[in-house]
């Protein structure tokens, strides 16, 4: 499963669980005043722990490389569309909150409408 280009802007190699080797799509916009870090999962492309896995982790490692500070992020991860026919592959973009109390309240599946403004 190839993720289109359309995704990411460049990859970002990160270590990952156990410091594996990993990589992701990354794009980083401004809009209405905040910074949107997206990530995006490579699939095949991605030798090592997948961006939901890494987390927090990524995220540090993101703004560490790019001069960013986490408290002043909003950190996305992007399941792309592959075209599969299984729909665990269609896409859908998740705004991840780190200091959620537990595991059900850290992602937030955003609207197509949210996305489409984001990356305008």
């Amino acid at each position: 499963m190839k993720v289109s280009k359309e995704y990411y802007d460049e990859i970002f190699e990160f270590r990952g669980q156990w410091d594996m080797p990993s990589a992701c799509g990354l794009k980083i916009r401004r809009h209405g005043g905040k910074c949107y870090v997206i990530v995006t999962e490579l699939y095949q492309d991605n030798p090592g722990t997948s961006v939901t896995y890494a987390g927090r982790q990524l995220a540090e490692q993101i703004c560490a490389a790019k001069g960013l500070k986490i408290d002043e992020i909003v950190y996305i991860e992007c399941a792309p569309d592959t075209n599969s026919k299984l729909s665990f592959y269609d896409e859908e973009y998740f705004a991840v909150d780190f200091a959620a109390a537990s595991p059900a309240e850290r992602y937030r599946r955003l609207a197509a409408e949210e996305i489409r403004e984001i990356l305008s």
